[in-house]
């Protein structure tokens, strides 16, 4: 890891955790040598702009697992199928600073291909982990230019990963449905959504979207579980699950 996640230069503190905040406005408070400032956690831009401040807040204080868990889960999968991690070319959607890209290629996967539509995200990522993405794309993948998902895909990647970053706006269902448009059939999905985001009840529009997947036959799920993604600012877990899946075919 990069000297600057190892020793900080910041001073971070969260709200009393008898305040009870909504996922999407959680926030802390943060002093880099400026002063202190409020940050939500969704302002990925500015978090990303201090090192070592996402690793510090989402890692060490509130205990995130979700990249380890989701890339165990694919590595389990592919183990089971006797499929070679090493043969894979994988986009990694909602990229950040490369923390999923760095699990991914510790389980043998050999090249990994980043995509945010946050500038500060591959900057993040070419300062804090130089060595882990093939290709970093700064793109908005509900709004792309004629042949640019094919100059992407660059023929079609094998598998798809997205930890942490469906839902709440960040990467609405209609990216995620152009991401998965860029695997090729029989590749494999690897990614996670806050538990009630699959619920009869959600409104974030991944549950219809998925579930229209799987009905139609162009995904299957192979294997899930229910985990403790990070915990809240009130310190209660909050749970996702993580879905292995496969694309199995397009439709016309």
């Amino acid at each position: 890891m990069a000297d600057a996640r190892s020793a900080p230069a910041f001073r971070l503190a969260l709200p009393d955790a008898t305040q009870s905040y909504e996922q999407d406005v959680e926030w802390c408070l943060v002093d880099d040598g400026s002063g202190w400032r409020e940050l939500r956690f969704h302002d990925y831009s500015d978090i990303y702009q201090v090192p070592g401040l996402y690793e510090r807040l989402f890692y060490e204080v509130l205990q995130c697992q979700s990249p380890p868990v989701v890339c165990d889960l694919l590595a389990e999968q592919l183990a089971g199928e006797n499929v070679d991690p090493g043969s894979l070319r994988v986009l990694d959607v909602g990229a950040g600073n490369g923390i999923v890209a760095e699990e991914l290629r510790a389980r043998g996967i050999s090249k990994v291909v980043g995509v945010d539509i946050i500038a500060e995200a591959k900057d993040a990522a070419l300062r804090d982990r130089p060595e882990v993405y093939d290709d970093y794309r700064v793109v908005d993948l509900t709004d792309l230019e004629p042949g640019a998902a094919d100059e992407i895909a660059g023929g079609g990647f094998d598998a798809l990963a997205c930890v942490a970053a469906l839902g709440f706006g960040d990467i609405p269902p209609e990216a995620f449905r152009a991401a998965f448009d860029m695997v090729r059939d029989d590749g494999w999905l690897a990614f996670t959504l806050r538990a009630d985001f699959l619920s009869d009840t959600d409104t974030s529009g991944f549950s219809g979207l998925i579930k229209s997947l799987l009905a139609s036959g162009e995904l299957e799920e192979l294997g899930a579980v229910t985990y403790q993604h990070r915990l809240a600012t009130t310190r209660a877990p909050l749970h996702y699950r993580a879905v292995v899946a496969r694309k199995r075919r397009s439709l016309a």
